[in-house]
């Protein structure tokens, strides 16, 4: 019979007690309304991801699910919210975009990204679809490269702001081109590419969910779209990899994070639920009409992502030169 000496005695009391705890806590969670926090205003991508999943979210844990909008300061408000809330996975986060950006743009932030938060799951990715204005002589993605590096410094892009993913995206395909082109920023996506449509402005990547309606009703024409396969939701866009440039994969998405002490037993029931909801029919056919596809990632798969976000949008922001005014 194998004996253990005081010391070692104590470390599996302790474990033995961490366990008992942690189990305790997935057994009585949820115990009160669970906060879904959307770090931008109501309409919005993130928004609608919410709003999509929390019903779904409610019916599987048993207890309301409450969407709350926290904009401000391009996501960092919402985030902070999450980050300094109890870990006890009543509070979490919809997590975007600019969550992988803003370490590069805004070094100073109230928060550590990604050690202030736990991965739960990868709810949605929507790519970018590179728009020009219908009666512009350029006819393909290579006839834009083309006309642009005839004329250096001449050709302009939208976008729906300094920072954004539609300013990332144009830089992004900027460098992978190395054409000189110019940016316009814009207060929104719908302002941007309205002056796209009315030829104010060449051309625009945005997102899929906004910009297909445009092209769809041949406001704008659609060049490229940057997934890595072609869309469901427009077949006959074809990829910017297959348009002639490559590298150039963006995706704006959606993913559910926690705060960073919240017990691994809460994130694995919030885990096996979510990625349920993120397979059922109607709501990967509900992400499909707006351009999207729902993922229900693993929270590994989740912090690999992140990882790799940061570092792709960190190489370019610093490359760009990009600075948030």
């Amino acid at each position: 019979m194998r004996t253990y000496g005081p010391t070692r005695r104590a470390a599996l009391v302790g474990a033995s007690a961490l366990a008992l705890a942690s189990g305790a806590r997935a057994q009585s969670f949820p115990s009160k309304p669970i906060r879904l926090v959307v770090p931008y205003s109501p309409g919005g991508g993130a928004d609608t991801t919410a709003r999509l999943i929390a019903p779904k979210l409610q019916e599987a844990l048993g207890e309301t699910v409450v969407v709350e909008n926290r904009p401000g300061a391009g996501g960092v408000i919402g985030d902070e919210t999450v980050a300094k809330a109890a870990p006890d996975g009543h509070t979490l986060l919809i997590g975007a975009f600019a969550h992988a950006v803003n370490p590069s743009l805004l070094p100073r932030m109230p928060f550590r990204t990604p050690e202030d938060f736990a991965p739960i799951s990868l709810l949605v990715t929507v790519p970018e679809l590179l728009v020009i204005t219908p009666s512009h002589p350029a006819k393909t993605v290579a006839e834009l490269v083309a006309m642009a590096k005839a004329q250096p410094g001449k050709l302009f892009y939208a976008s729906s702001g300094n920072g954004s993913a539609q300013h990332l995206a144009a830089e992004l395909f900027k460098l992978r081109t190395g054409i000189d082109i110019g940016h316009v920023p814009y207060k929104g996506g719908g302002l941007a590419v309205a002056d796209v449509a009315a030829g104010h402005v060449p051309f625009y990547f945005g997102n899929m969910s906004a910009a297909l309606p445009q092209a769809r009703g041949n406001r704008v024409r659609a060049l490229a779209v940057t997934s890595a396969e072609r869309s469901p939701a427009a077949p006959d866009v074809p990829t910017i990899a297959e348009a002639g440039v490559k590298d150039c994969e963006i995706s704006e998405w959606n993913a559910l994070l926690a705060p960073a002490a919240t017990p691994p037993a809460v994130l694995a029931r919030l885990h096996a639920e979510v990625a349920k909801i993120m397979r059922l029919p109607d709501i990967k056919e509900k992400f499909a009409d707006l351009g999207a596809s729902a993922v229900g990632s693993t929270p590994a798969e989740l912090a690999a992502f992140l990882r790799a976000e940061m570092t792709k949008w960190a190489e370019v922001v610093k490359a760009a030169n990009i600075k948030i005014e």
